[in-house]
């Protein structure tokens, strides 16, 4: 992974409105490598405290990300509802980059 690939991907998650998320595909896809979600996820094992990561997650709604219960804390404060590790209303609050800028 390339530093204007991980460069691009912390962009655009610095720019996911609060209250919604979106998933490692849709960033993969929005910096022009659709087949690497894996790598948008790798990209996020370093990140400041203050880092809106927790806006991130898989393409079916699920925080796979170990620190489940920050991001849960993080995701309620913003409104947005998580269930065990889903989140509620996942294809409501999705923010898609290509869609809506």
């Amino acid at each position: 992974m390339n530093e204007l690939f991980k460069k691009q991907v912390f962009e655009i998650i610095n720019i996911i409105p609060k209250g919604r998320v979106t998933s490692y595909g849709a960033i993969a896809k929005a910096v022009g490598f659709p087949n690497h979600s894996r790598h948008v996820g790798n990209a996020l094992r370093n990140y400041k405290e203050d880092f809106p990561a927790h806006r991130v997650c898989n393409s079916s709604g699920f925080i796979t990300a170990s620190c489940l219960e920050k991001f849960t804390k993080k995701l309620n404060k913003e409104g947005i509802q998580v269930e065990g590790n889903r989140i509620k209303n996942f294809k409501k609050i999705f923010w898609n980059l290509l869609e809506e800028i």
